[in-house]
């Protein structure tokens, strides 16, 4: 993204006639029914669910009955026949999805809990919830389903599924979803078991559950909240109008922290948002034009934060740095959680993506932990998260989760809230804000300079990118300096990255290929200079051009 391509309206508040119809979307959602000939109206039902628009007949009750009809036969098929947690963030498509998810659970028997008040449920609850109640079984294990399409606008939808080890589904689980769901679309939905919704509500296998309580109480097994209250550390929460707004006030109750929730609006035309780079409202905390109100309050707090709609993401203010880059949050809390977990087993590897900063790496080093580097996708660390080989998980997009301070398991899917309140921490325990930790602690390491950028592909060339053989890249320079590296799979589980990534002793990137836009994602990373960075981006793009000529 260039400054030419920000909208006039970034950073403000959104004109009245840009809000999304909320009738009108709820008219689609029920009346639209998609064509399974048509490929962006099929379940495409990836590591994030499905996800898309009831107005291009993306994300309608057609698609969330066959999902959820899908979902429980594949619970058959798994064995899988303890409960299944069902949550929603405050998107409005959500809301409608849940209504028809509910009436296919019912009817096909499935002991599903619900939110007791009808409200809404992060998705790192419902990834504790699982584990929480399958500890210490071997048999009649849960799982869950989060209705939410994450950050994205206010006029989608989106459906994922968790199963036991509650993280987000591998590809394995989720390809059997999708092909089961497309296929009762093709057959017109015939097989799907559904009753109506007042009767499925009253079912005896739907039950009311309180998921605020064991989460909030739970909170102080993973974060030392003690320190928090002690030091009297002014915190700014902003829910952004998310599935995390009823936790924060029993968590600031339960702990007395000097904490202040400052929007707890609930509006599903999310008015209250400034607008995105692109003039659309995006519920995304890494994005300095959707965090502006929060950042103008940074003066106002010791340490801020907020969280995407699903509060599986976070977003890190602070008063002598604003709006913090994710990466380095990241290194940041690798830094200060290596140093004051003691009960963690030195042995503990700390997890990043591939495309995640390489401060990262070097922090892990100076810390004496063993690193490693995986494909995009939070899937890749919930099973060393469960074990113990990992102690922390995190991706360069703001998710990251870590254990809980006696070593054992906290989620397994990204947790936004424990890493808001991490940054709590950090500056109740050091006296700095996360911006002067982060500092201080990578000062001997270097400075890096980190961007992402989207380059324009086709189809075939996207598919090129996504099978490529590092053999076939002829280059032996990277802006000047010697390429060290050339990967076409992670590192750190030999899993492939569905695409190229080139690194040299000075900086690195990596090029993979959108799944819904025409272009291909370049991360870049530059530990010399910006301009130095440009040099890797520019040499990226030409790599990659001679790639798909010679393809």
């Amino acid at each position: 993204m260039s400054e030419s391509t920000v909208n006039p309206l970034a950073g403000k508040p959104v004109p009245q006639t840009l809000l999304a119809n909320i009738p009108r979307l709820m008219t689609a959602y029920f009346a639209l029914t998609p064509d399974p000939s048509v490929p962006t109206q099929r379940v495409s039902f990836g590591t994030s669910g499905h996800r898309g628009s009831a107005y291009a007949a993306g994300f309608n009750e057609a698609h969330i009955l066959a999902i959820t009809q899908a979902v429980c036969l594949y619970r058959k098929s798994a064995g899988i026949t303890g409960p299944l947690f069902l949550g929603m963030d405050t998107h409005a498509l959500s809301e409608a999805a849940l209504t028809s998810a509910i009436e296919v659970l019912a009817a096909n028997g499935v002991e599903t809990f619900i939110d007791e008040h009808g409200g809404y449920t992060p998705t790192p609850v419902i990834s504790h919830a699982i584990l929480t109640y399958n500890r210490g079984r071997s048999e009649g294990l849960a799982d869950g389903i989060v209705i939410s399409p994450s950050h994205n606008p206010p006029d989608e939808g989106g459906f994922k599924y968790n199963p036991t080890n509650g993280g987000p589904a591998d590809v394995d689980v989720t390809g059997w979803i999708g092909k089961a769901a497309n296929d009762f679309l093709a057959a017109k939905l015939d097989g799907v078991q559904r009753m109506p919704y007042a009767r499925a509500r009253k079912a005896a296998c739907i039950h009311p559950y309180d998921f605020v309580t064991p989460y909030v109480a739970d909170l102080a097994n993973v974060v030392d909240m003690d320190a928090i209250r002690a030091s009297g550390v002014r915190i700014g929460i902003d829910p952004l109008g998310g599935a995390a707004v009823r936790y924060w006030q029993p968590t600031i109750e339960r702990y007395g922290i000097a904490a202040t929730v400052v929007n707890d609006v609930v509006d599903p035309t999310f008015r209250f948002m400034t607008a995105d780079w692109d003039g659309k409202i995006r519920m995304d905390c890494s994005s300095p034009y959707a965090m502006a109100p929060l950042i103008d309050l940074r003066d106002r707090f010791d340490v801020a934060f907020a969280n995407d709609t699903d509060a599986d993401r976070h977003g890190i203010v602070t008063p002598t740095g604003g709006l913090m880059n994710p990466n380095a949050f990241l290194a940041a809390a690798v830094a200060y959680l290596c140093g004051n977990r003691p009960a963690w087993s030195p042995a503990s590897g700390i997890g990043k993506t591939i495309v995640s900063s390489s401060m990262i790496d070097r922090v892990a080093a100076k810390m004496g932990r063993r690193l490693v580097e995986v494909p995009v996708g939070f899937k890749w660390f919930s099973k060393g998260l469960i074990d113990g080989s990992l102690a922390f998980g995190g991706e360069e997009s703001a998710g990251a989760s870590f254990l809980r301070r006696d070593g054992s398991v906290w989620t397994t899917d990204k947790d936004g809230i424990i890493m808001g309140l991490l940054a709590a921490e950090i500056t109740a325990r050091t006296g700095q804000d996360p911006s002067q930790f982060y500092a201080s602690t990578t000062a001997d390491l270097g400075q890096s300079f980190y961007a992402r950028i989207d380059a324009p592909a086709t189809t075939a060339q996207k598919a090129v990118l996504a099978r490529l053989d590092p053999s076939r890249v002829e280059a032996g320079e990277l802006a000047g300096s010697p390429i060290e590296a050339k990967l076409a799979r992670a590192p750190g589980n030999n899993e492939p990255i569905g695409g190229l990534k080139v690194a040299t002793a000075k900086g690195w990137f990596a090029a993979r290929p959108s799944g819904t836009e025409e272009v291909y994602k370049i991360y870049a990373e530059s530990f010399v200079s910006a301009d130095h960075l440009k040099e890797i981006q520019a040499d990226a793009q030409a790599l990659v051009s001679r790639v798909f000529e010679a393809a």
